[in-house]
């Protein structure tokens, strides 16, 4: 061994070049690397996991878990390379675990998902559509802001439109974000509340209500007619755009022929989806916000900026007074660990080349 040793000191010392060309060699290397390895604070010990998301309206766990829950369950379990299938059933809502073997690629995992999902669809109830949650790890939490309305002109409900309708699908075109999530406030909904009576009184069921809203929010293509030479297209309009739309649906005929409308029957009205959480901003109140979910292998550090960029582009079209608030960034504590690690390496580094450079005088 320390034959070997002094064989390659004296082989540096007669080619120095060589030395120089591998120590460059090095240098650059290491430098590409730094520059390009995925920089977070903490690291993502999560198994390779797939969740399955369903929803079915107004059924209990009990249906849930026996309709939808198990024959998921039961069929994931063959799939190929997994490990564990966890499934809990809440009222209306089901939600699967697949967990697959360490080192299994995630976007494989989820094309063996999919493809036991669609052999099982036909045996599901009618109208029930299971969906793949995001690519991303339970530590895919990056960054989270709120809207704040300094001037409070704006109700939660406008709020919430806007993070839905606008903010949102503004975030989640920003490259590495798998899912931007949408907390506090109410989600705006039509809201029509039929009176038992009345409809027992006008020989109509619920059923026939539901089918008749369904069937007057739609819009409806004709044909074209050719007139003087111009082409003209005859379409009819039939979205529900505001209350007073869905007051005037027809349900029936009267014995006197007079039509029987939703609002003969029930009150329509604007009002919030039942919700299950709240967001609070340091005590003042409730709020709107979005939590940024980042996708699966992606650098933290770049995509949080890539956020922060995008945020800044969109600030011009928020609301007048409206303003985006960070409230939850990962970018500050990789920083500081950058900086710690700066730090140490370079106490060690100089603590090294003391140690070398006294071997060296020997």
């Amino acid at each position: 061994m320390k034959q070997l040793v002094n064989n390659i000191i004296d082989y540096s010392g007669k080619n120095i070049l060589i030395v120089f060309i591998f120590i460059i060699f090095f240098v650059v290397g290491s430098i590409v690397a730094v520059r390009n390895v995925p920089l977070d604070a903490i690291p993502d010990l999560s198994d390779v996991q797939v969740i399955v998301f369903t929803e079915w309206k107004g059924r209990n766990p009990r249906i849930i878990e026996d309709q939808i829950t198990y024959p998921i369950i039961t069929k994931l379990l063959s799939a190929p390379k997994v490990k564990v299938v966890r499934g809990q059933s809440f009222f209306g809502l089901s939600f699967i675990y697949a967990i697959f073997e360490d080192g299994t690629d995630i976007y494989w995992a989820r094309s063996r998902v999919l493809e036991y999902l669609n052999s099982i669809r036909g045996k599901l109830p009618e109208g029930v559509n299971p969906v793949i949650g995001p690519d991303a790890t339970g530590l895919g939490w990056v960054y989270q802001y709120i809207l704040l309305d300094k001037k409070h002109k704006y109700s939660l409900s406008e709020l919430r439109s806007f993070q839905d309708w606008y903010l949102r699908y503004w975030l989640a075109s920003v490259p590495g974000v798998s899912e931007v999530a949408t907390i506090g406030g109410f989600e705006k909904q039509y809201q029509i509340e039929v009176d038992p009576i009345k409809l027992r009184a006008y020989k109509i069921s619920i059923q026939k209500v539901i089918e008749a809203i369904k069937a007057s929010n739609n819009d409806t293509g004709a044909r074209s007619i050719e007139l003087a030479g111009h082409e003209f297209l005859v379409n009819v309009s039939g979205y529900i755009k505001k209350v007073e739309d869905i007051e005037k649906v027809v349900l029936g005929t009267k014995p006197n022929g007079v039509p029987i409308r939703i609002s003969d029957i029930a009150h329509v009205h604007l009002g919030p989806n039942m919700r299950r959480g709240v967001a609070d901003y340091n005590g003042k109140g409730e709020v709107v916000g979005g939590i940024v979910v980042m996708r699966h292998g992606e650098n933290a550090l770049n995509t949080i900026k890539r956020v922060k960029e995008k945020i800044k582009e969109v600030e011009k079209s928020l609301p007048d007074g409206v303003k985006i608030v960070p409230v939850y960034d990962r970018s500050d504590l990789i920083l500081r660990s950058i900086d710690t690690l700066k730090r140490t390496l370079i106490e060690e580094s100089i603590v090294v080349a003391l140690v070398i450079i006294i071997f060296l005088f020997h």
